[in-house]
């Protein structure tokens, strides 16, 4: 995973002729079992002698929002119980929280 992350940047960066890679913004759902702190650690030993090398992660969450299946009713999910609020009912579906996307990357440009 952390490496496709890396092929993104590198592929944007090279369009972009950037001459480095200074961050890389990553959303992840909260319902991803990804760890920030294993991403970042991998994250540094791939972009050894890339253009990423020495570049931020920034991780932004988004919150898990489940929707009820009998009655319709959007909530959060509040890490304990999935029961819809509403109704009491335990059957849902996944509206968000399960994402995990490069959302931009920042550059530093290349001589033109």
């Amino acid at each position: 995973m952390t490496e496709s992350v890396l092929e993104i940047a590198l592929r944007h960066a090279e369009k972009a002729n950037a001459a480095r890679v200074t961050a890389v913004n990553l959303t992840i759902g909260e319902l991803s079992s990804i760890v920030d702190d294993s991403v970042k650690f991998y994250w540094d030993i791939i972009t050894e002698n890339t253009i990423c090398a020495g570049s931020n992660l920034v991780f932004k969450r988004l919150p898990a929002v489940l929707k009820c299946l009998n009655c319709g009713f959007e909530y959060k999910f509040d890490g304990e119980t999935n029961a819809c609020p509403s109704c009491g009912s335990p059957l849902y579906t996944v509206i968000s929280g399960e994402e995990f996307f490069v959302d931009s990357i920042e550059i530093e440009k290349g001589k033109i």
